[in-house]
């Protein structure tokens, strides 16, 4: 699994804690510095079933600072994902990717329910 992280982030701490308190293989990344590509966001938007809306870090400061609540709505997914690609805070974390599975944010509930490990 690939678990995308902000290291200084409480909700992503609290997830890493979730999947070594299980057992969980999972490769780090760093948010910041590697940002997911616009094939990855794809691919994980895709997989999740989610809208892509959900995929947006829409209480961070940037996404406020862009005023994106307002712009989202008009713009192509296409254009979305390259804007989530622009800038590793833009996007919800944590994310959980499996091979059937993307988890965007973490609730424990969901997360125990979806986690295939």
């Amino acid at each position: 699994m690939l678990f995308v992280e902000y290291p200084k982030c409480t909700t992503c701490r609290k997830a890493k804690k979730w999947l070594d308190e299980k057992g969980i293989s999972y490769e780090d990344r760093d948010i910041k510095a590697q940002n997911p590509s616009a094939a990855e966001l794809k691919e994980w938007h895709e997989k999740s079933g989610l809208p892509l809306k959900k995929f947006f870090n829409t209480s961070g400061m940037l996404y406020k600072e862009m005023g994106l609540k307002d712009k989202l709505p008009g713009m192509s997914e296409e254009e979305q994902y390259q804007l989530l690609a622009s800038d590793g805070m833009l996007v919800k974390r944590p994310v959980l990717v499996g091979d059937e599975m993307v988890l965007v944010g973490f609730k424990e509930s969901e997360w125990d329910e979806k986690a295939k490990y």
